[in-house]
């Protein structure tokens, strides 16, 4: 596969509710800032990504995001495998439709009859999975983490702002391939390029 140019793809999911992670602010001394949020009956958002990676190339971040509305029937509660196989499809295009190994953990919809079969078609994919809990071995973990840290106390009003919020975030990451390298490099993963005889 490396002689061929392939690219190699971590991918994972996460999800994010109206409430946000806590974290440090600035404030008056003895007096703690503190942010009234209700997340009780609210929507959700549903996110996928896709962190990509060659020697010698740009690093690339591909994402989908599903917003859920609070009492809205009938959308989608979370990816299920058409969506992943989807997402898939949208990195192999923008990697140029090179072959793709894919590195991804041990969730079932990861690894069901149904996944299974929309794999077994895509003639360009490699699939690799990670060991049962390892998330410090996958850079979309860093993602995530980065991700959680910019929406720390904030606020949204809504799940069309959150999503908003998180869209614009993300846009960010993908324009910024030395922080995605840097999630990488945190995962004790070292790329080197391919030596080409004399």
């Amino acid at each position: 596969m490396r002689d061929q140019g392939a690219w190699l793809c971590f991918a994972d999911e996460a999800g994010q509710g109206l409430r946000p992670p806590k974290a440090r602010t600035w404030s008056r001394r003895g007096i703690t800032p503190v942010v009234r949020v209700s997340g009780k009956g609210s929507g959700r958002i549903s996110l996928a990504a896709v962190v990509c990676c060659r020697p010698a190339a740009r690093t690339r971040l591909v994402y989908r995001m599903l917003v859920r509305h609070p009492h809205r029937r009938g959308e989608k509660t979370g990816f299920r495998e058409p969506d992943l196989a989807a997402l898939l499809d949208a990195a192999h295009r923008q990697l140029g439709r090179r072959p793709v190994v894919l590195v991804w953990d041990n969730s079932t919809q990861h690894t069901d009859h149904a996944m299974r079969e929309l794999l077994e078609g895509r003639r360009w994919l490699t699939v690799f999975r990670l060991p049962s809990y390892a998330p410090d071995l996958n850079p979309a973990e860093g993602v995530w983490a980065h991700l959680k840290k910019s929406l720390a106390n904030l606020a949204s009003c809504s799940t069309d702002q959150l999503a908003a919020h998180t869209r614009t975030r993300l846009k960010r990451m993908q324009y910024r391939p030395a922080l995605l390298d840097g999630f990488i490099a945190g995962t004790g993963l070292v790329l080197t390029p391919l030596q080409t005889p004399p």
